[in-house]
């Protein structure tokens, strides 16, 4: 499916929210010159620069809100033209102003074209869910051309060992169990959000949708069976894009809103419950008090972090939790949701691009095992509240090559 909604940015993992979407650079102008300090060394100014911001964080606020101000101001170069160059510029920007209008248009045109399609997609969709929860088998035919080998397939399957199938007729078995959980733990973005304790919900997911809105933006419908953490019988989350397109034409990301999930009572998977004790100081006895706090959990997806307003100042934190949270939709309506089966076999695997990711959440195998002992020791000294399977999955799960 084309990405029509996508800013073009996302390759590097930054979603367009309003925040970070820049105004215009200001020119440089040609007579700017390069300062020079030559008795000191380049590795020492560093060093002796990140001493000073690290103890005085207040600076580091100042300047950053200093250098704020400066964005989309004129360098003066601009106007140090002729004004007959000045002239030509203003006829190059109304030039460029015709050509945003088409970008805009052109955006407008694929959106309509992505709707068209999905549209055409939707009855592969109906007919994939009914299969999952056991309303309806495939007919003969799809399950001839699902099993035919592609080249590429065959080469593999000649080095790769075989492996012992299952002869269980599986009678008793009804449609695919846990069909989208699975699939949600290979792609692995979404596999680490999944705590141990989330499982239990999602295992009883039917079907994960999508639909376009009237104006710029999308909502994610997840179905679920009778269960017993919550009674909603489907949650959802919007993103919404403001109504104005960016620089290029391209829609621009503006917040997300989701459902409120109706927990039943001691089931809610977001918190959790800490013991501590008092002691009264006159009488000496003991009490424990319960207090529940937030946790980990992949249902924080539909309590989506708010924009920061004009009053507050967009912290790194929020920006950084905006982004993924953007990303996450895109990777359930661009990825999940249209090859959900090659998500639960794993063969999706092979296209992700891991190089996305930063090198840093990976270490070598050997340095794995020597951290591996003192994480032993420091799990001797956590408390029960801790270990109570609110961590999220740090790895996919492996994936059965069918």
């Amino acid at each position: 499916m084309s990405e029509p909604i996508r800013n073009k940015k996302l390759d590097t993992m930054t979603a367009p929210t309003p925040q970070n979407t820049p105004a215009n650079a200001a020119p440089i102008s040609s007579r700017a010159q390069q300062p020079s300090v030559g008795s000191i060394k380049e590795e020492e100014m560093e060093r002796a620069a990140a001493g000073l911001f690290a103890a005085n964080p207040a600076l580091v606020s100042m300047m950053q809100a200093k250098l704020g101000t400066l964005v989309g101001r004129p360098s003066g170069y601009i106007e140090s033209l002729p004004a007959s160059v000045r002239r030509r510029v203003a006829g190059l920007k109304g030039i460029q102003k015709e050509h945003s209008k088409l970008e805009a248009e052109f955006q407008e045109e694929v959106l309509q074209l992505e709707k068209k399609y999905f549209a055409k997609f939707t009855p592969l969709y109906q007919t994939r869910a009914k299969i999952v929860n056991g309303a309806t088998e495939p007919s003969e035919e799809q399950v001839k051309v699902g099993e035919t080998k592609d080249e590429d397939d065959d080469m593999e399957d000649a080095d790769a060992p075989k492996e012992e199938l299952n002869e269980d007729a599986g009678t008793n078995v009804k449609g695919i169990p846990e069909f989208w959980l699975s699939a949600m733990k290979n792609q692995i973005s979404l596999a680490e959000m999944i705590t141990d304790r989330d499982e239990g919900a999602l295992k009883h997911l039917t079907d994960i949708r999508m639909e376009y809105l009237d104006r710029p933006g999308f909502r994610l419908i997840f179905e679920f069976e009778d269960n017993e953490h919550f009674t909603n019988k489907t949650i959802t989350k919007t993103y919404f894009y403001q109504e104005e397109n960016g620089y290029g034409g391209d829609f621009i990301y503006d917040h997300a809103e989701g459902d409120k999930i109706n927990w039943k009572e001691g089931k809610d998977l977001t918190v959790r419950v800490e013991s501590k004790k008092q002691r009264n100081k006159n009488t000496k006895q003991t009490r424990v008090v319960k207090k529940t706090v937030p946790t980990e959990s992949f249902f924080n997806f539909f309590d989506p972090p708010k924009p920061p307003t004009d009053e507050d100042d967009a912290t790194s934190d929020i920006e950084e939790r905006l982004e993924l949270d953007y990303q996450l939709g895109e990777d359930i309506k661009e990825k999940l949701i249209p090859r959900a089966i090659d998500w639960f076999t794993g063969e999706a695997l092979q296209y992700e691009n891991l190089e996305d990711f930063d090198e840093g959440e990976f270490e070598d195998e050997d340095d794995e095992e020597d951290d591996d002992l003192s994480d032993d020791r420091d799990e001797d000294e956590e408390s029960d509240e801790e270990n109570d399977g609110t961590k999220p999955k740090q790895e996919a799960a492996e994936c059965k090559q069918s």
